[in-house]
């Protein structure tokens, strides 16, 4: 389990502030305690295989702040680690960011990545299910392992296409209606639906 820690809240000119991702020291508080939350889950991880048996949600070059704080806030709420691939289109310190995730951010396992070959080098040997419009087969017939880690593209344009390709029996998709089988449903929605199905086929690992 990952340790928890409590946000430290302030009072100021009879305001309620949250120290949130404001910086501190040259580094936001906040990063660092998802970075000590990361380091807890590398160190608890399989001694035998390196394993960590968490489910992972990953966002390869996320575009629009407020999804990825809602994203960040349901792994919070679940236990999953989270992952961002640069280059991001925003600062970790964005306040539509904050304000998504609100005070969950101290209890998210946050690792961010500086590009995406950085990221496969260091997991691509883990179970890797690509989300797509373009998915071969539906988000819920496959089985998830306990290292899944779910990745999720670019608002805008999706996932690398070439990354689709090396990984077409991989790719899942999310049913969707004849009339807008071209479009996609929203990044933070489309995330909770997966994460959802992925830890309910897990049997909701440390949750009630």
């Amino acid at each position: 389990m990952v340790r928890c820690f409590q946000i430290i809240i302030v009072y100021a000119k009879r305001e309620k502030k949250s120290v949130g991702l404001s910086k501190s020291h040259g580094k936001s508080y906040d990063v660092e305690i998802m970075e000590q939350n990361r380091q807890t889950a590398e160190e608890k991880a399989d001694p035998a295989t390196g394993r960590q048996h968490r489910l992972a949600v990953v966002l390869v070059e996320p575009e629009i702040p407020p999804n990825t704080g809602n994203i960040a806030r349901t792994c919070a709420a679940t236990g999953v680690a989270l992952h961002l691939v640069k280059p991001l289109g925003f600062s970790i310190d964005d306040a539509s960011l904050k304000r998504a995730g609100l005070d969950y951010w101290p209890y998210v396992e946050l690792e961010v990545h500086e590009n995406l070959t950085a990221f496969m080098g260091k997991y691509g040997k883990r179970p890797l299910y690509l989300a797509t419009t373009k998915g071969k087969r539906s988000y819920t017939e496959l089985r998830y392992e306990p290292d899944s880690m779910l990745l999720f593209g670019q608002e805008t344009t999706g996932l690398p296409r070439q990354l689709i390709e090396d990984y077409r029996d991989r790719t899942i998709r999310i049913p969707m209606g004849q009339n807008t089988k071209l479009r996609s449903l929203n990044l933070s929605n489309s995330a909770a639906i997966v994460i959802y199905e992925a830890l309910r086929q897990l049997g909701f690992p440390g949750l009630s």
